[in-house]
């Protein structure tokens, strides 16, 4: 059996209560950087295009206050754009396409622990469907 290193899911399985960007930014790659390249930013090892991070807030009301907040790996030859806000509102509720997870396990505390990572193929605007609210959830 094949599994792969990056496990598709539904935007809705991982955010069902929807998402809001609150910024996106190159990903650096700390070895390119430790070896003093003129170029740091992070590239994507599959597609090898250039790899952005989403700071997203979870939307689910039982997210835990520290871990609210998740990043995304963007695969992109050019930086995504956030959508705009919600009239009258900060909050710029955001979907991701392509959407997988790499489960991986944190060492370096006192207890080992499974964390996952999140990457994405694009970010776009919360589609507004005939009840009024997007896809996820999230008012439009």
């Amino acid at each position: 059996m094949a599994i792969p290193r990056r496990i598709p899911v539904a935007f809705g399985d991982v955010f069902p209560h929807g998402a809001y960007v609150l910024g996106v930014e190159a990903a650096s790659d700390y070895e390119k950087a430790k070896a003093g390249l003129p170029d740091v930013q992070e590239r994507d090892k599959i597609t090898g295009e250039l790899v952005w991070v989403a700071r997203v807030v979870d939307a689910d009301p039982n997210a835990r206050a520290g871990s609210a907040e998740v990043k995304v790996k963007i695969s992109s030859p050019v930086r995504p754009v956030p959508p705009e806000p919600m009239p009258g509102t900060p909050f710029r509720p955001v979907e991701f396409d392509g959407l997988t997870l790499t489960p991986w396990v944190r060492t370096n505390g006192n207890q080992p622990r499974q964390e996952f990572a999140l990457r994405a193929t694009g970010m776009r605007p919360v589609r507004a469907t005939a009840g009024g609210r997007g896809s996820t959830g999230a008012a439009a």
